[in-house]
């Protein structure tokens, strides 16, 4: 079965890339993986701090995906699934996709903001032509009318 991989971040983008690869995946016959990737950078500190930082960081994605998941399951029949990486963004979303073949598509956000689509969606459309697999870039404003429209 072809996956559509889509990143769980702190943006509001986020959502229309979820929506978008929860629709896309319903229509298909596909099915959606949600990764999420903790930075390094949180975990500078003591050991015992730093496991705890990561447990908390952890509960924090586990409680976002449960929302993503129960409004997928809902509104278009998928489950999903979650993966939690830690290192650098980047990487590990490019070492996920070379290590699982049934990834098929990574669906990103794209940002409104005057500073352009963001970084990863910056980073990934430099490294796509490296990449096994298509992206999908959802504009942070489309309407879900718009989404439902396309997918």
């Amino acid at each position: 079965m072809r996956k559509f991989l889509v990143i769980l971040d702190n943006t509001t983008e986020c959502l229309n890339a979820m929506r978008f690869a929860a629709l896309r995946a319903a229509n298909t016959g596909g099915g959606v993986t949600i990764m999420a990737v903790i930075p390094p950078e949180e975990f500078n500190h003591w050991i015992g701090v730093a496991d705890i930082m990561r447990e908390e960081a952890e509960d924090r994605i586990r409680a976002h995906f449960e929302v993503f998941s129960k409004r997928m399951q809902e509104k278009e029949g998928i489950t999903p699934e979650l993966v939690i990486r830690e290192g650098k963004a980047e990487n590990e979303i490019i070492d996920y996709i070379q290590e699982n073949p049934d990834i098929g598509v990574l669906v990103l956000g794209a940002g409104m903001g005057t500073e352009g689509p963001g970084p990863l969606v910056t980073y990934m459309t430099r490294a796509s032509a490296t990449l096994p697999v298509p992206i999908t870039i959802v504009p942070g404003g489309m309407s879900k009318e718009a989404l439902i429209a396309v997918t």
